[in-house]
């Protein structure tokens, strides 16, 4: 059965910014008190935000009571801050090597092309108005962790945009995603091909143990995956 949507993981495996991202991460909780080490926070790439600052909180605050929803929420405020400031004015912001082609060329075969974030939907329009993906039609749909009742690695936003394309069969759906918690989405997701990229937070070797259908380089290596 031919595919008819692939859904990409926006930071780390279209746009060149994951270091940035780590990085605003990582300032973020050292202004609220927490110094965390960057491979912890490449760790939790691709999670939905708000769950990563948990997930972070809770491997480094020795007090468990103080890790409150509104703390959470606090830092969770800062970082999107952080981040739409950085999307909107760094000149570091640019698509992989590819990215655009790949896009245009799963169009010309009839292909849907879908974005899905751990990012907020407020972060994420920023990324997509800054590279105008809308307007030279690049992209059918964008979703944001913030627009499902769970984020990555649940199934949830590859699902709304199977909905949205009238898609009931995951073996038509592919998910490109440069993280742990990409890979177990499409997994979770059904999806017939679900493809580890090394352009972002995780290595060829630690992408491995999570059985991905396949483990690639360079993102124009997907359309010879899913037009065979």
């Amino acid at each position: 059965m031919s595919i008819k949507l692939v859904v990409f993981d926006i930071a780390g495996t279209t746009i060149q910014d994951e270091i940035g991202v780590m990085e605003a991460f990582r300032l973020t909780l050292k202004k609220h008190g927490y110094d965390v080490p960057i491979n912890e926070v490449a760790a939790v790439m691709g999670y939905k935000k708000i769950e990563a600052i948990k997930i972070l909180l809770e491997n480094n605050e020795p007090d468990k009571s103080g890790i409150t929803p509104e703390r959470i929420d606090t830092i969770h405020t800062d970082f999107v801050n952080h981040m739409i400031s950085f999307y909107r004015n760094s000149p570091a912001i640019e698509a992989f090597p590819h990215a655009e082609d790949t896009f245009a060329k799963l169009h010309e075969h009839g292909i849907k092309v879908g974005l899905n974030t751990g990012f907020t939907r407020a972060i994420a329009d920023t990324i997509i108005n800054r590279l105008q993906w809308r307007e030279k039609g690049l992209i059918d749909y964008l979703i944001a962790s913030d627009e499902v009742e769970d984020g990555r690695p649940h199934p949830y936003m590859i699902r709304r945009m199977m909905e949205e394309f009238r898609i009931s069969d995951p073996s038509e759906v592919a998910k490109v995603g440069d993280t742990e918690v990409d890979v177990r989405e499409g997994q979770n997701a059904g999806c017939k091909y679900v493809i580890g990229i090394t352009t972002g937070s995780f290595t060829r070797e630690e992408l491995e143990p999570y059985h991905p259908t396949h483990i690639i380089d360079d993102i124009a290596e997907v359309i010879a995956i899913v037009t065979e």
